[in-house]
């Protein structure tokens, strides 16, 4: 595996386990049982970012894995 890959496998890695944070975030805010504790934090965009970010980033690095 090149340095390249080996770099965006691992910050695929990263954004796949920051989208598992963030799932586990919105589903912590949206089973709250005090309505009126609101956070701050988007969840649900972050949760949609880091695996858009996780699913290309592993696949590219998958792809160029398999092509060896």
């Amino acid at each position: 595996m090149i340095d390249s890959d080996f770099i965006m496998a691992v910050a695929g890695g990263i954004c796949l386990f920051l989208a598992a944070v963030a799932w586990a975030g919105d589903r912590r805010r949206m089973k709250r049982v005090d309505l009126d504790r609101v956070g701050f934090m988007p969840w649900t965009g972050v949760f949609f970012i880091a695996l858009m970010g996780a699913v290309l980033l592993l696949g590219i690095s998958a792809k160029d894995w398999f092509a060896r």
